[in-house]
């Protein structure tokens, strides 16, 4: 097909068009056009050559009768080429708090079911380079592309479970956007495809891609913008249908690049999982910009103050809440995430303050939310899983008691006793042997399973795993800020030397402790999550909240030491070994009694003796646990977790016709650290074993 700037007439013929389906849809004769505003009596479609196009070359003015039906407004141009760039406008009382009506319909505005979307800046006095600079319009430049249909083909979504899952989480741009990746397109869906096989090797089974819905990446402070730096997590969406142009080589084949990143995962048996942001949008609060549904429905889009209309409630932190359950928006989200899992693959979703799903129109606490439970009803929806962060800015936190059937949640109660027991808080096994069973105390009353416990000690928010054991303190002054913003209260600890050090005890603690924390997750029932490039000791030098820094703070760096090297080859084993073991991933809560057709318990815990696990011991570091094996030919596990300053003499229980070898052992230099996959790993033929201090010991019977 030729481009609109080459086969363009002066103006293209239309028709009134359908209100279904909204957006921008390619039918045999023309593409559809429709968008939902509530207030309208005067609207507009826009269309553009191409991105950096400075007048549209056709502006359709719609009829209110023949254009119009109920809050939606369509119209069917005929012939118009792909790529074709377009954006609306709208007159009527749309009561957008910063600005009048008058104003508020000369806005073009972004179609918010966008398929494709441009951001690329564009000014017309660079274009002409003979205007005024008071005639220059604005620098940015958000428009809907034009994009070519998806081919339809059987897509089969079957039942999709965490089980078995080991979800890694990365930014698809800082994946590859270092220098040192090697791929031909750095930061893009395409240059993550290109690492496929790194991740295929490291034995992940999911992957969770930060935001890449199309998100603005100039909604950062005034203060962190004078200094060159830019949103680079994502989490301030405009276009929910669109992927992120900047992540495309071509921002028109937004949903062809987005859907062979996907099929390309799938090949290799790799399931993706999104993280999505419904609970805010790029628009921010009063004095935030206006994009698209501040005009096309603010009354329904967001929660506003009853008392003052022109003001946003903020449960977020961003400025304003979404109204996530009033009909049209839960209506508008749910056929939004049945697109992403029918159209595009995706096989499953993690939610971004997911709580807010649980307010209704004031704010308050809704006892049955429609949302979570409409999504669960979709036919679509019901599945793949669903991750709730369960808990808001506002203060609401439902960890354990999100709203729903068979939400799984961020497990933020696992993250902070893992990393208090192992920085060497005292009597906490308890607390810790609840959250290595499952987390039953937060999940098992009302019919939840282990696989609804996301288990992680580091995520994109907050240190990554070397800058835990590394620093006693944030150290986010690259953020423009002062260093006040992120949290303060990290759990971590730097073995004694705040930040990088030459000390060779201190920095071989620190090793340990980084495969004491991967151990001890990969040890857990429930499903493990990874933050991309804790594997090979990742650092953002103490910055706790890189959400602005585009560039090698939060990059990943394919060059690797020598203990890198050694790091990723440890976690590699511990997800071989916790694969080779279904009673480390089992899909019912560890009990204490025999499973069917077993003699032994499932789980027996135990403390340097046998059988005498010091759950009442207040200065207890040290507990021990023996897994029976949960299938056939499964050998038995004995794992040993010592958290204390000195080395301790431990009992063992005795294997089934069988001895034990130590196949983990923190304790231990590379390679010895980790023997999963060696035969001749060290046999214990004693009753008795020394485990070294603040290390962890897995022995295998066999």
């Amino acid at each position: 097909m030729l481009s609109p700037e080459a086969s363009a007439p002066a103006r293209y013929r239309t028709r009134p068009g359908s209100r279904f389906p909204p957006g921008a849809t390619v039918v045999p004769d023309g593409v559809n056009f429709c968008v939902f505003c509530r207030h309208a009596t005067h609207v507009e479609l826009l269309l553009y050559a191409a991105p950096d196009s400075v007048e549209p070359f056709q502006v359709v003015t719609l009829d209110s009768e023949a254009n119009h039906t109920y809050f939606y407004w369509h119209v069917l141009v005929e012939d118009l080429p792909l790529r074709c760039c377009y954006t609306w406008r709208a007159s009527g009382p749309h009561g957008v708090p910063q600005m009048s009506d008058e104003a508020a319909s000369r806005k073009e505005l972004l179609d918010p079911q966008a398929r494709g979307v441009s951001d690329r800046l564009y000014s017309r006095e660079q274009a002409t380079r003979a205007q005024a600079p008071e005639a220059a319009v604005p620098a940015g430049s958000l428009r809907g592309i034009v994009t070519e249909p998806l081919p339809r083909r059987a897509h089969d979504i079957g039942i999709r479970t965490l089980d078995d899952a080991i979800i890694y989480e990365l930014h698809v741009g800082g994946f590859t956007r270092h220098p040192s990746s090697g791929v031909r397109h750095p930061g893009t869906f395409a240059g993550l495809i290109e690492k496929i096989p790194y991740l295929k090797a490291l034995g992940v089974t999911h992957v969770e891609l930060l935001p890449v819905m199309a998100f603005d990446e100039q909604d950062v402070p005034a203060h962190v913008a004078a200094r060159g730096l830019s949103n680079y997590w994502g989490y301030s969406t405009h276009s929910f249908y669109s992927a992120h142009p900047r992540y495309c080589v071509d921002p028109a084949r937004a949903p062809q690049e987005f859907r062979a990143l996907v099929d390309a995962l799938h090949a290799v048996g790799i399931r993706v999982l999104l993280d999505v942001v419904f609970n805010h949008t790029a628009e921010a609060g009063k004095n935030g910009p206006v994009i698209h549904f501040k005009v096309f429905g603010n009354d329904a889009f967001y929660l506003v103050d009853p008392n003052h209309p022109q003001h946003y409630l903020d449960y977020t932190g961003c400025g304003n809440t979404v109204n996530c359950n009033h009909p049209l928006v839960t209506a508008f989200i749910v056929r939004c995430l049945e697109y992403w899992v029918r159209e595009l693959g995706v096989d499953g979703f993690r939610f971004d303050l997911a709580s807010v799903f649980a307010r209704g129109e004031n704010g308050q606490l809704l006892r049955v939310p429609p949302l979570p439970w409409v999504m669960e009803a979709s036919s679509v929806l019901a599945r793949v899983p669903l991750i709730a962060e369960a808990w808001d800015a506002g203060g609401l936190y439902q960890v354990g008691a999100f709203p729903g059937m068979a939400w799984a949640e961020w497990n933020g109660r696992y993250r902070d006793v893992v990393r208090r027991y192992v920085r060497g808080e005292p009597g906490l096994v308890g607390e810790l042997c609840s959250c290595i069973a499952g987390s039953a105390d937060l999940y098992q009353d009302d019919g939840r399973l282990p696989a609804n416990s996301i288990n992680f000690v580091t995520c994109h928010d907050g240190f990554t795993l070397n800058d835990l054991v590394s620093y006693d303190a944030k150290h986010n002054e690259a953020n423009g800020d002062d260093n006040r913003d992120g949290s303060n209260d990290n759990l971590s600890w730097n073995c004694g030397a705040e930040g990088e050090t030459e000390d060779c005890e201190i920095v071989a603690l620190r090793l340990r402790q980084a495969r004491n924390l991967i151990a001890i997750l990969l040890l857990s029932r429930g499903v493990p999550m990874l933050l991309a490039g804790d594997e090979t000791l990742r650092t953002q030098r103490g910055n706790n909240n890189a959400y602005c820094q585009d560039n090698p703070i939060s990059w990943l760096d394919w060059d690797r030491s020598a203990d890198a090297l050694d790091m990723l080859r440890f976690v590699r084993a511990m997800i071989a070994l916790r694969k080779r073991h279904p009673s480390l991933r089992g899909r019912r809560f560890l009990t204490g009694r025999p499973a069917p057709g077993q003699s032994r318990p499932d789980v027996a815990w135990h403390g340097e003796r046998l059988d005498a696990p010091p759950w009442g011991d207040p200065a207890a570091r040290l507990v021990a646990f023996t897994l029976a094996g949960a299938a056939s030919g499964e050998p038995m596990l004995h794992v040993v977790l010592n958290m204390n300053v000195d080395p301790c003499d431990v009992a063992l229980p005795a294997p089934d016709g069988a001895s034990w070898r130590r196949v983990v052992d923190t304790g231990e230099a590379a390679p010895h650290d980790c023997c999963v996959t060696d035969p001749r790993s060290a046999r214990v033929e004693t009753d008795v074993c020394r485990v070294q201090a603040r290390s962890v010991v897995v022995f295998e019977a066999g």
